[in-house]
């Protein structure tokens, strides 16, 4: 669009239409961290809209010491790191397989993997920790990384077939003729390209996996190998809530997510860009 070409009235309503979603979306995040700043008595017997009268900073030192708080962190830390690249580079390759290999076993493999994207994790619960039980991994790290890989697998696959399909044949088939192999073309050539759609994989593994805390709560029993959602319900039950600890260990659980944005907000920007252009 060319600025010349619009309105200063049309300029008004876009500029303010920004301003209130921009406020909208910031006002949550720093109400949050006000709250942190209050006792929980404070919290109840006051204007829940209102400053701190009193700023109380007794929330942060019980949250990240009696609260384990770096334990819980780093076991995130190693559930996020190992649960997204994995998710990420193996849906890259199933991708590759069922949108440029031709075989008469694709559309079933691949059909096998959409159907994952139907089946919520409360329908297989049950049988999931039977498998992990049988399997001795429970209470151990392995019990909930390998059920977050799987559970990722199947929007990612569905999400890089469908972008890796876009990638003309012929740029694969001038690499076959210069003496590339499979291996090769995937790591020089479809992966590089699929950066748009490995990015928002990247995301939505991430955010799903930082969050998670049903399966995390059932498969694993140890406070040693649980991660931050367990750390914020501790301090949220059915007789009685500590608000102010609650709103501190939220606040301190949402820094490394806005850390991981502020990153990578230019390969956000980007892979969104892309999605619009290709859509």
């Amino acid at each position: 669009m060319d600025n010349r070409n619009v309105s200063s009235l049309t300029k008004v309503v876009i500029y303010t239409v920004m301003i209130v979603f921009t406020l909208l979306t910031v006002y949550p995040i720093l109400w949050l961290v006000l709250q942190s700043f209050k006792t929980s008595t404070t919290y109840l017997t006051t204007n829940k809209l209102s400053l701190p009268a009193r700023w109380y900073t007794g929330n942060y030192p019980f949250v990240l010491v009696q609260g384990k708080y770096l334990t819980f962190f780093w076991n995130s830390v190693v559930y996020s790191a190992i649960t997204v690249p994995a998710v990420v580079i193996l849906s890259n390759m199933a991708g590759y397989a069922f949108a440029k290999i031709p075989s008469r076993m694709t559309k079933y493999l691949y059909g096998v993997f959409i159907v994952g994207i139907l089946l919520t994790l409360q329908s297989i619960l049950i049988p999931l920790f039977l498998m992990v039980s049988a399997a001795r991994l429970h209470d151990t790290r392995l019990a909930v990384i390998i059920p977050y890989i799987a559970l990722g697998l199947p929007m990612g696959v569905y999400l890089c077939t469908d972008f890796i399909k876009s990638i003309h044949n012929e740029l694969l088939e001038s690499a076959r003729i210069d003496g590339a192999g499979f291996t090769r073309i995937f790591t020089r050539i479809i992966f590089p390209m699929s950066a748009p759609v490995s990015v928002t994989l990247a995301i939505i593994t991430f955010t799903g996996t930082w969050n998670e805390f049903i399966l995390m709560s059932l498969m694993i029993s140890s406070e040693k190998y649980k991660a931050l959602p367990y750390a914020v319900g501790r301090y949220a039950g059915s007789l009685g809530s500590d608000y102010g600890k609650l709103f501190t260990s939220l606040t301190v659980a949402l820094i490394p997510i806005l850390i991981f944005y502020f990153i990578f907000r230019n390969q956000i920007t980007k892979g969104v860009a892309a999605g619009a252009v290709k859509g």
